[in-house]
């Protein structure tokens, strides 16, 4: 087995929506019977993060490069997550070495930047099998009323279009609006159909609220695991377990994917 320590990555900018800027704070904060509500505690202290993957395990520690240093160990590694099954949202090879298993809110601008960035390494790394992509829904009602609307409308998609519908749905919500701005609502049936699913039965699904306990489940699933904001991302590797915290851009998700691929094709033949 490969055992992996730690790499790191300094970020110099907020790449969490667990970091609340001005607007954030003068959002009020709604009454803990909500299911999607993070407890106030949690949102609370967050500040320029270095953002770090910590693979638990045994072994020897990367050696940082010269333009990547490493930065100080989180103070809490996060809870190992429900293992990854057919119910998920897998984009490319469900058994890839590489699963990277992202819990995200369709309304948060730093989500709308990693969607691009996950994209873009689907795009390099999913069509040879290395690298898959799961998405589980952790809307945070707090900073956007209509994220939880959202994540039901999208499993409502799911359950009528299937995976790639689902995927499709997700690429437009995040497509079609700009980085600091709330998801066009009066859209949200035309992107569902646009993504395959008849308009409907989509209506008539999200109407319902049938899908709430899975959009619950995802979202349990994360608090259960220390998950602080949003975008939050488990890396899986033969059995272990990493975190890439925040909006991480493209070259450094690049760079840890190549750098898990070679730590894996050495392994292999040793």
């Amino acid at each position: 087995m490969v055992y992996f320590s730690y790499i790191h990555i300094i970020v110099n900018r907020m790449d969490s929506e667990a970091t609340q800027d001005t607007a954030h704070k003068a959002m009020p904060v709604q009454t803990q019977s909500n299911p999607f509500i993070i407890p106030g505690a949690i949102l609370i202290g967050f500040g320029l993060i270095a953002a770090a993957i910590y693979f638990s395990g045994g072994g020897t520690t990367l050696a940082p490069t010269a333009n990547q240093p490493l930065a100080a160990a989180p103070e809490a590694v996060t809870e190992a997550i429900r293992a990854v099954d057919e119910n998920d949202h897998i984009r490319g090879n469900p058994n890839a070495p590489i699963v990277i298993v992202e819990y995200s809110d369709f309304d948060c601008p730093f989500c709308k930047n990693f969607h691009e960035t996950m994209n873009s390494i689907l795009t390099d790394y999913g069509a040879t099998g290395q690298v898959a992509w799961v998405y589980r829904q952790f809307p945070i009602e707090q900073l956007h009323p209509n994220a939880p609307k959202i994540a039901l409308a999208s499993e409502c998609v799911a359950s009528i279009g299937g995976n790639d519908a689902f995927w499709k749905f997700s690429d437009l919500v995040f497509g079609e609006r700009g980085v600091n701005e709330p998801t066009n609502m009066t859209q949200i049936a035309n992107y569902a159909e646009q993504s395959g699913a008849n308009k409907a039965e989509f209506e008539a699904c999200l109407a319902s609220d049938e899908m709430q306990s899975l959009v619950e489940e995802d979202f349990n699933d994360g608090v259960a695991a220390g998950i602080q904001g949003t975008p939050h991302s488990i890396v899986l590797v033969g059995g272990q377990q990493g975190t890439i915290s925040g909006a991480q851009p493209y070259e450094a998700v690049k760079q840890i994917v190549e750098t898990l691929l070679s730590q894996i094709e050495g392994a292999s033949t040793e």
